[in-house]
């Protein structure tokens, strides 16, 4: 991970406001959130100003965003944060941002969905919008979108890792979940938009639901099983059959089967992303944890 050079204040988001975006300029400005990628500023009531602080890559994350969320938003049944403005390279600051809507919720890492029946049909209702064929240049999903055996190295080094660290009380139930996934047939159907990074810092919660998801920074093409792990990774205890019933048109066997290697990946990464404050690893998020330690028992449970 590697943090920009320059020091994010809410002077310096009034500043690029009044450079690029004057109209805006004279609205109230807070701290709403650091990411993995962004920092995000609220606005007023209604919208955020997203600017990259980390990785490289989050330049292009927020330009795909700015392109293809408004065509989406409107026919999601949770709200986005849809792109309102692009800010542009300056210098006062050296790469783009965006001024979004702002969507109000707990993320589902600090406040998990409790209500399963609700929560099964909020998710599978969003993703059965989400989930339709991509038009010509649609970002490619090569990784995210692509063939679950593509990251066979690196689930293996992850799942090592985790082993070694003594994270997992079950690791050979775990790669058994994960090989059964690889083994399953591809993805021969059409190139479906898929959101890419449903984790539970992405989605957010209200009175035991889901309300909205953000951070559509991953959003590609391909195979809709890499959001389908979110029936192991998001959803409470229990509620997974209800989901794969409301999902349309119903996932087959072999997608379910991939969903939940992509939900192994998934909670790999987070179990280590979630302990590494405590093994003194930098950008440690300790509320990852439990919520990747839960969808990696739940996965072993219904195997």
């Amino acid at each position: 991970m590697t943090h920009t050079e320059t020091e994010i204040t809410a002077e310096l988001v009034r500043q690029l406001l009044r450079d690029q975006h004057p109209d805006l300029a004279d609205r109230p400005v807070r701290l709403g959130a650091r990411g993995w990628d962004n920092q995000l500023w609220r606005l007023g009531d209604d919208l955020a100003v997203r600017l990259p602080w980390a990785t490289e890559s989050a330049d292009a994350l927020l330009r795909k965003e700015h392109a293809w969320l408004p065509v989406l938003a409107p026919r999601l049944p949770l709200p986005t944060p849809v792109p309102q403005r692009l800010g542009e390279p300056s210098e006062r600051f050296p790469r783009p941002w965006l001024v979004t809507t702002w969507v109000p919720g707990t993320p589902a890492d600090r406040a998990p969905a409790t209500r399963g029946a609700q929560a099964a049909d909020s998710l599978a209702a969003f993703l059965t919008a989400l989930h339709r064929p991509a038009p010509d240049g649609a970002p490619d999903g090569r990784g995210r979108g692509g063939p679950l055996a593509l990251a066979a190295a690196y689930v293996a080094e992850k799942l090592t890792e985790a082993t070694d660290l003594g994270l997992l009380p079950d690791p050979e139930a775990v790669r058994a979940v994960w090989e059964d996934a690889v083994a399953a047939p591809e993805w021969t159907g059409p190139a479906l938009w898929i959101h890419g990074d449903l984790h539970p810092a992405n989605v957010l919660t209200a009175d035991g639901t889901f309300c909205g998801v953000i951070d559509f920074g991953d959003l590609c093409t391909g195979d809709p099983a890499c959001d389908l792990a979110a029936a192991w990774t998001l959803l409470p205890d229990g509620a997974a059959d209800r989901f794969h019933e409301a999902y349309q048109p119903t996932a087959d066997a072999a997608t379910v089967r991939r969903a939940r290697g992509w939900a192994v990946l998934r909670a790999l990464v987070c179990v280590l992303v979630g302990d590494a404050g405590v093994h003194g690893r930098p950008g440690g998020k300790p509320t990852w944890g439990p919520p990747a330690h839960a969808a990696l028992r739940r996965l072993i449970a219904t195997a």
